[in-house]
């Protein structure tokens, strides 16, 4: 064992309620709990290991990183009232942002005390950021930005979004995007929330800009760059997915190992289950020391699709074997229910198909 994965435990066990372990579904939406613990994870430098000092980090080498990164997961420590912003938003800041940009959101969106908003996905182009059409106009020393936004993640709550619209209608696709940095409360802007089936403790929403002015200060990254700022940022985000999938997979599995008496028909799903288990870890770990060492590797795209729908069917067969005498059947419901939007989040199954045919394996369009 490590030391710092012992100076973690220690860490977890003087800031986490006694009871945490046995009673993690009375605290799982216990908002009190879920500030102070996020601020006590930077103030401590465990939010994001492999950070510098400062930033929420101890400046640990990326594998040891993972390792606590894991232990936090497996232990299911208290999530992030805002999970975006330290997932997705500041590695975006971190790597694009003018240092006033730094200086002015990283910390506080770090330690839970600002709350962003991603907007990305719109209607009729889903998770295919490329074809979005929200504009941003420049004139002067502002963008004018009119569009819409569908499916984002706690509009309603938060203070800021970085904003992806197109800047120049001439170029390709990719290459046409920008984002910009905008504050909700400006004039011009609507929010409308979405009511969904099945357990949440997130809100999703609607959001429509109507000619919403954004100073030019706020670009993050360069001008038409916004396409590099998003892969960026949602590989920051995918390395934390299949860690959530692998352990989320090994949880629904668990009780199904546990009854040997169950139905034959299900022993070939279980050992393929088994077996795509192990598939994510692997290559999860293959994922990082490609980035550890530099490499450009397609990896994180292809483990985020063979996760995403493997936790479904993990959570399918335990939902399924599942008795009148199990003791927590309507967690089981619950939990096969939230998989149900892992195919969705962080990019649609369809879309990672399309990228991993045509980026990855240089098939063309169509085929």
């Amino acid at each position: 064992m490590t030391d710092s994965l012992t100076q973690f435990r220690s860490f977890l066990d003087t800031v986490l309620p006694k009871d945490y372990a046995v009673a993690y579904a009375g605290y799982r939406e216990d908002e009190d709990l879920r500030r102070r613990f996020q601020a006590a994870m930077f103030d401590e430098g465990w939010l994001i290991p492999d950070w510098p000092h400062g930033l929420g980090g101890r400046d640990l080498p990326r594998t040891e990183a993972l390792t606590i990164r894991i232990e936090g997961a497996r232990l299911r420590i208290p999530r992030e009232m805002n999970i975006q912003a330290a997932g997705v938003v500041a590695p975006a800041l971190r790597t694009f942002g003018t240092p006033e940009q730094q200086e002015r959101y990283l910390r506080s969106t770090l330690r839970g005390e600002a709350w962003w908003a991603l907007g990305m996905s719109e209607p009729g182009a889903g998770s295919d950021l490329a074809s979005l059409r929200t504009t941003a106009v420049r004139r002067g020393d502002v963008f004018i930005v009119n569009g819409q936004k569908v499916w984002t993640t706690q509009a309603d709550g938060s203070r800021w979004c970085t904003l992806y619209a197109r800047t120049d209608a001439t170029a390709p696709k990719h290459q046409g995007i920008s984002c910009l940095i905008v504050d909700m409360d400006s004039p011009g802007i609507t929010v409308r929330r979405i009511r969904t089936a099945g357990p949440s403790i997130e809100s999703f929403c609607e959001v429509f800009f109507d000619d919403v002015e954004v100073p030019a200060d706020r670009l993050l990254g360069e001008l038409n760059g916004g396409w590099r700022v998003a892969v960026s940022a949602l590989e920051h985000e995918r390395d934390m997915i299949w860690v959530h999938n692998w352990l989320e997979m090994q949880r629904a599995l668990a009780p199904v190992l546990d009854d040997p008496a169950g139905p034959s028909y299900a022993n070939e799903r279980l050992g393929r289950l088994l077996a795509d288990t192990e598939a994510i870890r692997l290559t999860g770990m293959r994922s990082v020391g490609a980035r550890t060492a530099g490499i450009d590797s397609p990896v994180s795209g292809i483990l985020k699709l063979f996760g995403s729908e493997s936790v479904q069917r993990a959570a399918a067969l335990a939902l399924e074997l599942g008795t009148d005498e199990d003791e927590a059947p309507l967690d089981r419901f619950d939990e096969y229910l939230e998989s149900l939007a892992a195919t969705i989040y962080g990019g649609t199954s369809e879309v990672q198909r399309n990228i991993i045919a045509e980026r990855v394996l240089g098939l063309p369009k169509g085929a």
